[in-house]
């Protein structure tokens, strides 16, 4: 089920549940329904909101510029926009091995 994301046209909206101050930035899989990112950057100042939106943005092949937090700026519970992506956005998941 793909709850966790929608399309519209170029648009892509994802529902995102942030993990900041990790080891490394990585996407963990599913959690509640939510894309679950874990973030190398502390929730300060919006460091890690930055880095989600690079990170989001270098997964799906977007300008930075092209990619903003639409909900959730003080939230785990984050909305992000991402406009011309060039990956879909299931490859954001976790390959199974």
């Amino acid at each position: 089920m793909n709850d966790w994301y929608r399309r519209a046209g170029a648009r892509l909206t994802l529902e995102v549940h942030v993990q900041p101050g990790a080891k490394r930035s990585e996407v963990a899989g599913l959690h509640d329904g939510r894309l679950k990112v874990r973030i190398a950057a502390p929730a300060a100042d919006g460091r890690a909101n930055a880095e989600l939106v690079a990170f989001i943005s270098a997964q799906l092949g977007a300008a930075k510029r092209d990619v903003s937090i639409e909900a959730g700026l003080i939230s785990r519970r984050k909305r992000v926009q991402v406009i011309g992506a060039t990956r879909a956005p299931e490859a954001l998941l976790p390959s199974e091995s």
